[in-house]
Order: C-alpha cells, then structure tokens, then sequence
C-alpha cells in the first residue's frame, strides 16, 4: 500500500484500487494490469454489441455484398499482367499467399477492435479510433503518439478514397467515351464526359446510409459478373497447352505482389462495415463474413489470372479488356457492364470519406444534421469531380498514394495495432504473434517500395502520352 497524490495516480501504469481510510487522506492500492481474460470478466456487464445502437444495421448477406464488391474493383482486371509477371503455377500459390496475408490484416484489425471495445468501453469504432485506442491503452511509451497514430489513418484512408472517387469518374467516362466512339464514329471530349457525371454521381453519393446502400452493390456485383462472365467466354476459347507459357518467373515477382495487394486491399471499408453490422460477431471466424467474402474473391482473382495468361501468354495487357476484339458486341458489352460496376461502387468508396469529415463536424452541426450532410455530400462529389475534370490522367498518381498509403494502412499498420494490444499480456507460445508480425511488415515494406517505384514509371509514361481533351 503507498500513498500518492491525486495528480500521480492517472499515470501510474498499473491499476488502482481507491479507498479513504479514517484520516480522510486518499489511499491507493497497486493492481497488476489485468489480462483479456480478466478484463472480459470484470466487464462481464458490458456487451458491446448488444449496447450498440445502428438505426438501420446491416444484415451478414448484405455485409457481404458490400465486402464482396469493395474487394471485386477493377483491379481484378490486371490479374492476368499479375499472372504474366509471376508464371501461371508461381501465380496460384502467391494470389493465395497475398490473399491470406491481405484478409488476416483485416481480421487482426477487427480483433483487435473487439478487444477494445471491452478495455474502452465503448460499442464501435472506426479504423482510426481502434489505433488510437490501442497507443492509448497500451505501454507508457507508445500512449505519446496516438494522436499522431490516428491521424495519420484518418488522412491515409481520405486520401486514397477521395482519389479513388475522383478516378473511379474518369474510369465510367472513359469507357462511354470508346463505346460513344465505336457506334457514333463521333470523338466526344473526356472532359466533357466527366463533368456530365456529376449528377449522377450526386445521386449515388446521396443514398443515406450502408443499409440503403446494399441493393446498389447487389446490382454492382451482378454487373461485374456479368462482364467478368463475357471476359471467360473470350478466355476459354482455344487456349494453348501449359508448357506453352511460363510456370515460374523470379524477376517481375514483387510486380505481381504490388498489383494483386493493391486490387485485395479493402482495409479501408472493414470497420465501417463491422460497424453497422446487425451481428458484428459473425463478421470473424473461419465460416465468418470475412473469410466467406476473401475466399470467394480468392478463387475469381486466381480463376481470371490464370485463364488470362494462359490464354494470351506475352501480348497480355495490363487490363484483359485491352486483349478483348473491340469491334465485337460482347467486348463492347464488358465494357458498358464494368463501368455500371463501377458507377455503383462509387457509393460504397465515397462512404469512407463521408464517414471521415462527418465525424469530424457533426457535433458542431446539431441544428440541421440533415441538410448540412447532404450539403457536404454534395460538395464532395463536385470536389471530386472537379480534380478528374482538371487531371484526366489521375490514375497513375492514385496509383502511386494508393501503394504508399494501402501498404502502410493496409498491412503495417494492423500488425503494429496487434502488438501494441498484445503488449502487456504477451505475444503467444513462442512469440508467434511477433515473428509472423515481421514477416507481414516485410512484405508491407516491399509493397510500398516496388508498388512506388510501378506507379511512378506510370507517372512518366502517361505524360509521355498527348493529354486527353
């Protein structure tokens, strides 16, 4: 038993126990730090999510629409070039291997999440109040830099949604733009196509809420099923035999690892959809949404890959739409059907910004919540439009934030999560969780250093092409 002033008390690292003895002076009893186990039991009254209060919450079937189409982009279609840069058998194992490590960052984050719900108190959080929640309550020497920690999350995960938004306009124009061209024989201007999205890209942006939000990626994903389903039919024609194509390439392999990381990655919309889920218990778990929606993206990714490649060999382009007989109806039909896609998808991107900025003003907009979220709805999808009106040739640029900033978010940044909660009460049998911790953070490392280097080749190839008008 010691006797500390009241000051002192809050920044002592182990628990305290408070009682006043006869003379009236404040007494405090040191506790060590409880363990998970213990602390789920002192909490044993607080369920975080049967307290958790989502006007209209998310069924697992709509949860996983929503997964499925924030993982299905149009990075699938580069998986092909991915499997030409690997080899046709080294690609298999390695879309599994980056599969795997891409949907277990997503899961330790949300794990992690979990357990902070308990030490915290609290009943959701989001990607950057997990990380600021774990630098807060994990060791003395760490709890400095939460407020650097979320942050930097929160400026991450805009910056590449907000020019995902932006690329994802100029992607649906520049496909009306070919198909406008091929039936009209008439050369409209990409900018001009763009600044004509900008309703219907309010509209989208205007639909309330994750719950109302889910039949659109329903229609997104039939969409994109439907062109990926024509994109087969062209792929299974006449395919040569496999000795015919490499089964094993060494140097364009950490290619292919930056292109399938970046077209996987989803970090950005797991915890909004952990968050309005009707049952976020069943988000994890080997049957969970989780695992249910990366395995069956796994299987497409590996399925469209591989028929790729085998199928054109080394004439294969960076997108398979590339290779597509253009002046073929069905080609023509992949293309209409995967801007559609895309269309939808904007919503579910542009969420994540929303999400982002209205957290940050709604206490401070009481009076009129509504009107002030939809004016800000509004401003943002102009913004973004704006940008794509003004640089036609984002992508490339997107492409280089988008592999500095998903290697950091989207594999760094979880397992550093996963240590810090791990802290106090250990690392597991062996220190499993900290060796295979490294071994994630390496290949983070070298995503952000190859993925950085592809984008800025991009760069300089795309304006050493004339600009669109």
């Amino acid at each position: 038993m010691v006797n500390i002033v009241d000051g002192g008390a809050k920044h002592a690292p182990q628990e305290m126990e408070q009682f006043l003895p006869g003379d009236g002076k404040k007494m405090y009893k040191i506790q060590p730090r409880k363990s998970d186990a213990e602390q789920a039991l002192a909490n044993s009254d607080f369920d975080p999510f049967a307290l958790r209060e989502n006007e209209h919450p998310t069924t697992d079937n709509e949860t996983l629409t929503h997964l499925l189409k924030a993982s299905l982009g149009t990075g699938i279609l580069g998986m092909p070039f991915a499997f030409m840069c690997s080899g046709i058998v080294m690609g298999i194992f390695a879309t599994i291997f980056t599969a795997f490590i891409c949907t277990h960052c997503s899961y330790i984050l949300v794990k992690c999440g979990h357990k902070l719900y308990y030490r915290t108190r609290r009943t959701k959080m989001t990607f950057a109040e997990i990380a600021e929640a774990a630098f807060q309550k994990g060791p003395k020497w760490c709890r400095g830099f939460a407020p650097v920690a979320k942050f930097s999350i929160l400026f991450g995960l805009f910056l590449t949604y907000f020019g995902t938004c932006s690329v994802y306009t100029v992607i649906v124009a520049s496909n009306f733009e070919q198909l406008i061209a091929h039936w009209t024989g008439t050369a409209i201007s990409l900018r001009m196509l763009i600044c004509a999205m900008l309703i219907p890209m309010i509209l989208i942006a205007w639909v309330p809420n994750l719950k109302y939000l889910a039949p659109v990626s329903m229609v997104a994903n039939v969409f994109m099923g439907l062109g990926l389903g024509i994109t087969f039919y062209y792929l299974v024609q006449d395919l040569p035999p496999l000795p015919e194509r490499n089964y094993v390439v060494w140097g364009t392999l950490p290619q292919f690892f930056s292109i399938t990381i970046f077209a996987m990655e989803a970090i950005g919309v797991v915890m909004p959809l952990e968050n309005n889920m009707k049952t976020p218990q069943s988000f994890l778990g080997i049957c969970g949404v989780l695992s249910q929606g990366m395995s069956g993206v796994t299987l497409i990714y590996m399925l469209l890959g591989f028929l790729g490649y085998l199928h054109y060999g080394a004439v294969t382009q960076e997108s398979i739409t590339l290779n597509l007989p253009i002046e073929e109806w069905p080609a023509q039909a992949v293309k209409l059907l995967i801007s559609l896609a895309v269309y939808c998808t904007f919503g579910l991107q542009f969420f994540v910004c929303l999400e982002i900025i209205w957290d940050g003003i709604k206490d401070k907009c009481k009076k009129r919540p509504t009107l002030v979220n939809y004016v800000l709805r509004t401003v943002m999808v102009t913004a973004a439009v704006v940008l794509a009106v003004a640089v036609p040739k984002i992508g490339p640029f997107m492409g280089l934030i988008g592999a500095f900033c998903f290697s950091i978010l989207g594999l760094i940044f979880p397992v550093v999560i996963e240590l810090i909660v791990h802290w106090e009460t250990g690392f597991g049998k062996y220190n499993w969780i900290l060796w295979k911790n490294i071994l994630i953070t390496a290949c983070g490392i070298g995503a952000l250093v190859f993925g950085s280097l592809a984008a800025i080749k991009d760069i300089v190839k795309a304006y050493q092409d004339p600009a669109p008008e």
